[in-house]
């Protein structure tokens, strides 16, 4: 049986096919198709007619409806217009309502007005009335003793006085006033200095609550710190006490004097009064639930305000028990940077670090504080943990002067001047001792500036990062100028300190004066060990030069850094403003998400001066191209240039040597003997000057190689290693043929046979210069093609070469030395 459902007929995507599909899928096997298919076909067609019908049926009720609904709608238009007439009038009579009651209500205003000032005036005699009837029956209250009642009683008087105001008939009642506050006052202080001695806490909010009707809140808490202030410097005085004791006995016993030192008994100090102040904390939650979070912390500010100057002193003698020196006089650092003690007494190291573990030691404790008063505002905290602080503020204002003082004694202890003098013959061996000692000082020296970084951060947290800076560039300038004078010394070992040096251009060009001969001649061994000794100290301006650029990148990283922690604090751009400022607005922050108060933050909040200055070079270094230490770049520089001409006048003076007195050479203008029998020519052969300073260039590679092969490390370090050798051989080899043009030069005269000889120690020289792959310069070439031409075809040769291959002025130069006419 098909069951025929309409809305499946009238759903959107309706496929007869499918529904035809679904309804044969659904007939009961045993029921024959034929049958289902026209009972469906009945079925399909009786709802068509019923669908029909209903719609005939519908329409023609809804043709009956239509003049009715046309009525209702003109009826409904005309109901419109009329509510439009009305309401026309209804605002017509409003705003003729409007104009005529507009004076009367001004003056209903004015009437109010005058109501209220007389309900005020009113209520002002009515106080004053009361004023002076409280300002008569005052003096029975307070002799009943009911302070509380007196309490109310003062608190009406001020609130009535300040409704009358400034009337000349009650100035006399303020007076009285000022003085029943402080007759209640006193009243009160000696039943809440027995509560607060007890812990009665019932008691103490009493007599807090008459405190506070009468605006004394103050005197409280000036009373609270006064009373927990006492065991606190009780505990600070034991040490003395101990001290003493300690003194005393071993005076009666005879022995040394011996105690403990103030270093080991600071941290039970801070252990005692931490364990003190939580205890006044939970009892104050108590007592003054609103106040306690103010109120503790302000005990421990007024105790380290007493006790500053007795800390300070302390923890100076502290910091001297770190030396024998300055422990056996009772002296400290400031002792020692003040000027106090011998000169001889040097600030050490061993003094700041004593100063940083006592320094340690109170950072603990403010952490443990910090934590402890994490329920209060920002300001407070600052305020304590400034407070716990400020004992070590009389060292931190001084760290310039005392880092400069440590390195400057420190660096004395480094020895670069060590190597002793040695006797002829062994100026090698005294020079490879010294330059090693300077080379072995620049890592040593390093060393000293990094534990000052780590001194200054851990001292001040960097907020003396500028005068850090300072400080390091100053003693990198002592130290280089210790370099500088060694390397002056390396100059008379090297057999250099009678040389006269032209100025730098004439020396690059290898133009420099005549040495004067050495004092006492030296052996070949010697002077190559001289040599090697002296290009040593290349290496140690290679690493002067890396190791201070390593460590003013690292310095510049480290100033970037504590830029940083101050930009994430947020105390860098709210530096102008005043603490209370920060803690007004920081107040309803916990503590926990606030900036974090380090040392150098808390440090700086009230130093607006500093923090200008600190952020002026902690915002530099943020700039690729700013020097962490600007003179000692340029020191290292100029440190370097000496130690080239050092290094270039070692190489260069055996070249000098041979080269001396060649314009001079008897062989230049002497003549061949005539004899009686015919000789056969030889071809001339160098001479032992020229070859010795050609033996003496071509050595020079293997010489570099041991210092190349230092520098090597890696293929670029070869590639750099290559480009060290070339460029000092080339150096060397440009100012030897300097040397000799300018002996050429000099030259007056000189005969065929001279020429002759003098062509053979050009060719030679030139042949050198080609297996050092260096070009021939032009004068050399010209002169040796003049000289070594025969006379005759001298001027045929510079004719016909017209300037092409020849140097003209050389060739008329060499014209001149042959005594050759041209036309």
């Amino acid at each position: 049986m098909v069951v025929v459902d309409a809305s499946e007929f009238g759903a959107e995507g309706f496929d007869p096919k499918r529904w035809i599909n679904a309804a044969l899928d659904a007939r009961h096997p045993s029921e024959p198709l034929d049958r289902f298919v026209a009972d469906a076909e009945e079925r399909l067609r009786a709802a068509a007619d019923d669908a029909g019908a209903a719609l005939e049926r519908d329409s023609a009720d809804a043709l009956r409806r239509v003049p009715l609904a046309c009525r209702d709608a003109l009826r409904l238009r005309e109901d419109a217009v009329a509510l439009r007439s009305h309401i026309a009038s209804v605002l017509q009579s409003l705003s003729q309502a409007e104009g005529s009651s507009a004076e009367s209500i001004t003056a209903l205003a004015r009437i109010d007005t005058v109501k209220q000032r007389m309900e005020a005036a009113y209520t002002t005699l009515q106080d004053a009335a009361g004023l002076a009837q409280l300002s008569q029956s005052v003096e029975d209250v307070f002799s009943s003793g009911d302070l509380p009642k007196a309490a109310e009683t003062l608190a009406t008087m001020r609130h009535c006085l300040s409704a009358v105001g400034e009337v000349a008939e009650f100035a006399n009642v303020r007076k009285q006033l000022e003085v029943l506050e402080e007759r209640l006052d006193e009243m009160v202080q000696p039943r809440l200095l027995d509560a607060l001695s007890n812990r009665k806490v019932d008691a103490v909010q009493d007599l807090r609550g008459i405190l506070t009707r009468i605006g004394r809140f103050k005197s409280l808490e000036v009373q609270y710190t006064k009373i927990h202030v006492k065991p606190l410097k009780k505990l600070w005085e034991d040490f003395d006490l101990k001290q003493r004791a300690n003194r005393i006995e071993m005076e009666k016993r005879g022995g040394e004097i011996s105690s403990a030192s103030f270093s080991s008994w600071l941290p039970s100090f801070y252990d005692e009064t931490l364990l003190y102040l939580e205890q006044e904390w939970k009892w104050c939650s108590t007592a003054f639930p609103e106040e306690y979070r103010s109120l503790v912390p302000k005990v421990l500010v007024e105790t380290m305000s007493e006790l500053n100057s007795s800390f300070v002193s302390r923890v100076n003698i502290a910091t001297g028990d770190a030396v024998p020196e300055t422990r056996s006089v009772a002296k400290g650092v400031l002792d020692v940077i003040s000027g106090d003690l011998p000169k001889s007494t040097k600030l050490q190291n061993k003094h700041l670090v004593a100063l940083i573990e006592l320094h340690n030691m109170t950072g603990t404790f403010a952490r443990n504080v910090q934590h402890l008063f994490s329920e209060s505002d920002l300001g407070v905290v600052l305020n304590t943990l400034k407070a716990i602080y400020t004992p070590y503020e009389t060292f931190k204002v001084r760290y310039g002067q005392m880092e400069r003082a440590v390195l400057s004694a420190a660096m004395t202890g480094i020895d670069i001047r060590g190597a002793i003098s040695r006797g002829v013959g062994a100026q090698g061996i005294e020079l490879s001792e010294t330059v090693r000692r300077m080379e072995e000082s620049i890592p040593q020296m390093i060393v000293l500036l990094e534990a000052a970084v780590e001194r200054c951060i851990s001292l001040t947290g960097g907020s003396e990062a500028d005068e850090l800076v300072l400080a390091l560039d100053d003693t990198m300038l002592q130290y280089i100028s210790n370099l500088q004078e060694t390397l002056k010394s390396l100059r008379t070992v090297c057999g250099l300190d009678n040389t006269a040096h032209s100025d730098s251009s004439k020396r690059d060009a290898g133009l420099d004066k005549k040495e004067a001969p050495r004092s006492v001649d030296v052996s070949e061994e010697e002077e190559w060990s001289i040599v090697q000794g002296a290009l040593q100290v290349l290496t140690v301006a290679d690493c002067l030069t890396s190791r201070t650029s390593v460590f003013e990148a690292s310095l510049r990283a480290t100033l970037a850094r504590i830029g940083t922690n101050f930009s994430v604090s947020g105390f860098g751009s709210t530096m102008d403003k005043s603490p209370a400022g920060t803690s007004g607005e920081n107040s309803d922050v916990p503590l926990g998400g606030r900036a974090a108060l380090d040392i150098a933050t808390i440090r700086l909040t009230n130093l607006p001066d500093k923090s200008k200055k600190l952020f002026a070079v902690l915002e530099q270094s943020k700039d690729p191209r700013f020097h962490a230490l600007p003179v000692t770049s340029q020191r290292v520089a100029a440190f370097s240039d000496k130690v080239n001409e050092l290094v270039y006048d070692v190489l260069i003076s055996k070249v000098r040597q041979r080269l001396s007195e060649i314009s001079r050479l008897p062989i230049w203008s002497s003549v061949e003997e005539q004899g009686g029998l015919p000789l056969p020519s030889f071809s001339a052969y160098p001479q032992a000057y020229v070859t010795s300073v050609g033996e003496y260039l071509l050595t020079l590679p293997q010489q570099l190689e041991p210092l190349a092969e230092g520098i090597s490390g890696s293929e670029t370090g070869n590639d750099e290693a290559q480009f060290f050798a070339t460029e000092w051989i080339f150096k060397v080899a440009e100012g030897a043929t300097a040397l000799f043009m300018e002996q050429l030069r000099g030259i007056h005269y000189i005969t065929d046979r001279g020429a002759l000889q003098l062509a053979a120690d050009i060719e030679y020289l030139n042949n050198v210069l080609s297996a050092l792959s260096m070009p021939i310069p032009p004068f050399l070439s010209t002169f040796h093609a003049c000289i070594s031409t025969p006379r005759d075809q001298v001027p045929s040769l510079i004719k016909s070469d017209g300037g092409s291959q020849l140097d003209l002025p050389t060739a008329h130069l060499v014209s001149k030395i042959r005594r050759i006419l041209l036309n």
